[in-house]
Formats: C-alpha cells, sequence, structure tokens
C-alpha cells in the first residue's frame, strides 16, 4: 500500500513537471527548449540562431534578451503564453 502511495506522488509530481512549465527571465534556455522544441521559434524571433550551441543553452533567457537587445519580459510573455495554451 505504501509502495502504490509513492508511486502515485512521484507519478503525480512527473506528469505536472512534464506538463507545465512557468518560465521566468531565470530560466536557462536549455531548459525551455527540452521542455519543448517548438519554443526555438521565439528566440529564432530575436535573432537567436545558435540554439544548439552549448554556451546558449546556458543562458537565461535575462542574459540572452541582454546580449540581443530584447526585451526578456515579452520574451517570457510570448513563451508562457504558448506553453499554456498547449
Amino acid at each position: 500500500m505504501i509502495f502504490y502511495k509513492r508511486y502515485d506522488i512521484l507519478t503525480m509530481y512527473l506528469y505536472e513537471r512534464k506538463t507545465k512549465m512557468k518560465v521566468t527571465k531565470d530560466t536557462l534556455i536549455g531548459e525551455i527548449l527540452d521542455f519543448d522544441v517548438e519554443t526555438a521559434r521565439f528566440f529564432f524571433e530575436i535573432g537567436m540562431h545558435c540554439l544548439g550551441c552549448p554556451h546558449s543553452r546556458g543562458e537565461s533567457i535575462a542574459e540572452a534578451c541582454a546580449v540581443h537587445g530584447t526585451d526578456a519580459d515579452a520574451l517570457v510573455k510570448k513563451i508562457n503564453d504558448y506553453l499554456a495554451s498547449k
């Protein structure tokens, strides 16, 4: 019985983690792309075409937007709106 409760809690945690993501300016680009590769288009829109580069995957949204001269809050909103619509 205890095994089933632990299994259910773990299953629910993993399901929520896989189906829900809340992006912030501190979220790493690699985490976002791992969660949903279709979010790449939002990075392409700001001129970030090197998404496969290990350095870009370790950058936060705030860092990437600073380098590319774009508004981090606007990008966060776009990505969160997109993820919420799925």
